[in-house]
């Protein structure tokens, strides 16, 4: 009775909040007209209106993993927990089976083919880090002899299938807008992108932001944030998030051609750090084994990915989001947990590879061919 007063007091908390951001900009204008009619339409990512990829189920595979961590060059210590000492094998069998429709089976090969001298970026933090590293070991072991190259920088980092030309980069930004040292300090700029310089020439673009937007205190990477002229300590996050993510989708449309460049934008990937949020008294995702059932996540639908849908369907461009909030909402047992190397802590974060990354990447795959 406890846990549920407290998701009706939290689910109230959450309506408070997203009216608040719709409804109140910082400029006193309206965002949103009809609330009630916010669309979750995916745009573009399936051709037949019929199948809906992100809605359906996970069941046991057993011609999974796609890959063996201790075979790909590519892979993150952080992500590769079987090396750390994870007991449990079951997680690594899980596939994801649409309601609607089947899920094709990834095909590195022709992928590489379709893509043959193309050039695809992710550009995001640590979850983008977390997909391209899982994209590079699912190619890897579609052509284990084919041969490549990898640069790793702070900022920039690549992989180079070289008998195909194809390369994918990854570029880490933490929340896409600028953090600029300046006198006061470390100021978060909702409004300037001067990094984007870097995300041009590209042939497919995959973003992602949200997982900073909430860290405060010694794990907050700057000082003051900047909304126009406005330079305060502190301001609503999920406002911040919003304005932030308006300024990306201007760059966006300014410019990308979308006759020469395919956009994807990541979704929302959950964490799994109150079991309240899945009906359970455990504390986090240590120990869990298995998925959530059902057809919905007891905690709902975060604020955050309505504000990305909102924001993606006012763009001029296409951009198609990988909706990959709800399947991942029911992977609490697909995280590092305990076994991320020196990493102190219960990683509820991010994701163990192979695994939960593979079934974006098949969603970005068939939303190529489908």
């Amino acid at each position: 009775m406890v846990l549920w007063s407290q998701l009706v007091i939290k689910s109230l908390l959450l309506v408070c909040s997203i009216i608040s951001l719709f409804l109140h900009t910082g400029r006193g204008e309206l965002i949103v007209q009809n609330f009630s009619g916010l669309s979750w339409e995916n745009k573009g990512v399936v051709s037949n209106s019929k199948c809906n990829l992100f809605q359906g189920r996970w069941a046991i595979d057993p011609s999974f993993p796609l890959y063996d961590s201790s075979t790909c060059p590519f892979i993150d210590p952080e992500f590769d927990c079987l090396k750390y000492g994870r007991p449990d094998k079951q997680y690594l069998k899980y596939a994801w089976k649409p309601d609607s429709c089947n899920l094709p089976r990834f095909n590195g090969k022709d992928l590489l083919q379709r893509w043959s001298g193309k050039k695809i970026m992710f550009i995001g933090d640590s979850l983008s880090l977390n997909m391209w590293n899982s994209l590079a070991c699912m190619l890897h072991a579609s052509v284990p002899n084919a041969k490549t190259t990898i640069s790793r920088q702070e900022t920039l980092s690549s992989v180079t299938f070289q008998d195909y030309g194809v390369t994918l980069f990854l570029y880490r930004t933490t929340y896409l807008v600028d953090i600029v040292r300046e006198k006061i300090g470390r100021v978060l700029k909702l409004d300037a992108i001067q990094q984007g310089d870097a995300w041009k020439g590209m042939d497919m673009l995959i973003f992602n932001s949200w997982h900073w937007w909430t860290h405060k205190g010694n794990s907050q990477p700057w000082d003051y944030v900047q909304d126009g002229m406005k330079v305060s300590k502190d301001m609503d996050r999920l406002i911040a998030f919003y304005k932030g993510l308006t300024t990306w989708a201007r760059w966006v449309d300014g410019n990308v051609d979308s006759s020469k460049t395919k956009v994807f934008f990541q979704g929302i990937s959950p964490t799994h750090y109150m079991g309240q949020e899945w009906g359970a008294s455990t504390k986090n995702c240590n120990s869990e084994q298995i998925p959530l059932a059902g057809s919905t996540y007891p905690a709902g639908t975060p604020a955050s990915a309505i504000v990305v849908n909102k924001v993606l369907n006012r763009m001029k461009t296409p951009v198609h989001l990988l909706d990959i909030t709800f399947l991942s909402q029911l992977r609490k047992d697909a995280h590092p947990s305990m076994y991320s190397g020196d990493h102190p802590g219960v990683d509820c974060s991010h994701w163990c590879l192979p695994g939960l990354p593979d079934t974006w990447n098949q969603l970005l795959y068939a939303s190529l061919i489908m």
